[in-house]
């Protein structure tokens, strides 16, 4: 096998690999032997088959395993003879080949960079933690006895407010004409439920028992089809009046909310209160540890992964602006997609290299996810398709990208947590106001440096002797 060097770029390699003929030959011959064992033909015993006959009816769909197998175990004995560390799957292109010549063919690839990791012991950050709030929990436990009252006839004859339920009778027609769904008898209605369509209960409040009505609204421009934005005529009378009764806060509303008792369901609020509340905190933490690593760590930059993360970014970006304008920030609106392009390429380029410094603090230290913790991923990921999680689960046992998808975020988790543990991080206790206010301050001084920067690498561009623009971290 002769291999020559022909691209020598950065990260950058390409190789021209020949493969004598003979060597090629000997790999058919022993393949064409193998599958003369069990071979079976008309006329012919099982195995008895002569290898000549099956060169002429089966050479040419073995010759192309032969000739696959040839490139993927060339290929590898390449990477292997030279110790270097593809990113991917390399590139190959076969440039000639016919029978009984020599096989040669061109493969490129990406290098995994060399990373020089810092010193994890010497990172300094500041853990800013929310206590459980005690005024929270009973507020949710009034929020449950609210959802589970009961109501009673009100016996004396007042008005309709808001909160009480109407019990009424409707017709609903649109045009004079009654519609499909528009009818209901003895129908109870919470008032300020925001049940029915915007407007109907309004209409409502200060009525009583007894009265007949028309209340007249118009169809949202989301509603149906048949009915969306038009206008209707509900011909309602009510026929009785019932005020909420909340539930009392005790060991009986707990059972029905899936405890044994009251002191059961406030521990389990708690916990789940507390469970948010580190979320967002370790949020914030992890975000302050990967500008840290971030900003410490300089190297090479593979420029097709560069370009595959940047594509993904700006496809999501467009299919957002022309679907969902509404969520696209209130800055980017007024760029150009060229300063878009930009700010994009920014972000992927930062993608790229933390991904890329994760992964090599996981090989490192080699940090792996266990099969038993992606079970565990596909399983909780197929519980939000009920009634298809075989559906799910077969779907990422057989498609590799998807299963990647799985693996990455928990490999991530993984590896932020052994960073922690050898860094400096002290806690802080705030309130979660102080917790937004801290994000958000680092999100505007983010962005403000986001723009210094772009600025700065819109003047490298202009100055003809800077051949590179500042990596700037703007994600």
């Amino acid at each position: 096998m002769q291999v020559t060097e022909t691209v020598n770029e950065g990260l950058k390699r390409a190789y021209t690999i020949v493969v004598p003929a003979d060597d090629i030959e000997q790999k058919l011959s022993a393949r064409l032997s193998e599958i003369a064992k069990t071979a079976q033909m008309p006329g012919f015993r099982p195995g008895k088959v002569p290898v000549s006959l099956l060169r002429k009816t089966y050479g040419d769909s073995i010759m192309g395993e032969v000739l696959e197998q040839t490139v993927s175990e060339s290929t590898e004995a390449a990477i292997t003879e030279k110790d270097l560390r593809p990113l991917g799957q390399p590139k190959i292109e076969v440039k000639k080949f016919d029978s009984g010549s020599d096989l040669e063919y061109d493969v490129e690839f990406e290098l995994f960079p060399e990373i020089q990791l810092i010193d994890f012991s010497g990172i300094k950050l500041e853990r800013l933690k929310v206590p459980a709030d005690e005024e929270q929990v009973e507020t949710m436990l009034k929020q449950m006895a609210e959802g589970q009252k009961d109501t009673k006839p009100v016996e004396e004859k007042r008005a309709i407010k808001s909160g009480d339920v109407a019990v009424i009778d409707f017709t609903g027609s649109v045009d004079g004409e009654e519609f499909p769904g528009g009818k209901a008898d003895d129908y109870p209605l919470e008032i300020g439920s925001n049940m029915f369509i915007p407007g109907f209960e309004e209409q409502l409040i200060e009525k009583e028992v007894g009265d007949k009505l028309e209340v007249k609204v118009k169809f949202p421009e989301e509603y149906t089809e048949e009915l969306a934005g038009k206008d209707a005529v509900f011909a309602v009378e009510i026929k009785e009046l019932r005020e909420g009764i909340p539930a009392e806060i005790d060991d009986e509303l707990a059972k029905k909310m899936g405890a044994e008792n009251l002191e059961e369901l406030r521990k389990n609020l708690r916990q789940s209160q507390e469970g948010e509340l580190d979320g967002l905190s370790r949020m914030r933490l992890k975000k302050e540890l990967l500008d840290t690593l971030d900003e410490g760590h300089k190297f090479d930059l593979p420029s097709g992964l560069i370009g595959q993360e940047f594509d993904a970014i700006w496809e999501q970006f467009v299919h957002q602006r022309e679907h969902h304008p509404d969520q696209i920030d209130e800055d980017d609106k007024d760029k150009s997609d060229d300063d878009l392009k930009a700010q994009y390429g920014e972000i992927a380029e930062r993608r790229v290299r933390l991904g890329l410094l994760l992964a090599e603090i996981g090989r490192t230290n080699e940090i792996q996810v266990t099969p038993e913790e992606v079970n565990r991923a596909i399983m909780q990921e197929a519980q939000r398709y009920q009634g298809r999680e075989q559906e799910v689960m077969e779907y990422y046992q057989k498609n590799p990208e998807a299963l990647q998808a799985i693996q990455s975020p928990l490999l991530e988790e993984k590896v932020v947590d052994f960073i922690l543990e050898l860094a400096q991080v002290s806690d802080k206790e705030v309130t979660l106001e102080e917790l937004v206010a801290a994000d958000e301050a680092d999100a505007a001084a983010k962005k403000a440096g986001a723009s210094d920067d772009a600025e700065k690498t819109a003047k490298k561009k202009r100055a003809p002797k800077k051949k590179k623009a500042p990596a700037v971290d703007s994600d």
